[in-house]
């Protein structure tokens, strides 16, 4: 199970709006990487890092880019060995 979590006090309508879509983004780029890493086998960290720049590119999901590259690259799926077979984490 994965935590996102971000702390506001007090904030306004706006800011509470603007944090759920920044949130929303990074699970979205998440997302994305896995169903790219089960659909091709043997993907590498190096190939991740490519399909976030595309995803930050692509005109239709401008949302993406507004995310700046440190959040986007910590979004991505971080591998792991999990009973002997590299899975997703």
């Amino acid at each position: 199970m994965l935590v996102v979590e971000a702390k506001l006090k007090n904030g306004t309508p706006e800011q509470y709006q603007k944090l759920d879509e920044a949130i929303r983004t990074s699970q979205f780029v998440r997302n994305s990487c896995v169903c790219h890493w089960r659909s091709n086998q043997g993907t590498t960290r190096n190939d991740l890092q490519k399909l976030c720049a595309v995803l930050a590119n692509n005109k239709e999901t401008p949302s993406v880019n507004k995310l700046n590259s440190q959040a986007r690259q910590s979004a991505k799926v971080i591998k792991s060995k999990i009973d002997g077979k590299t899975s997703v984490k």
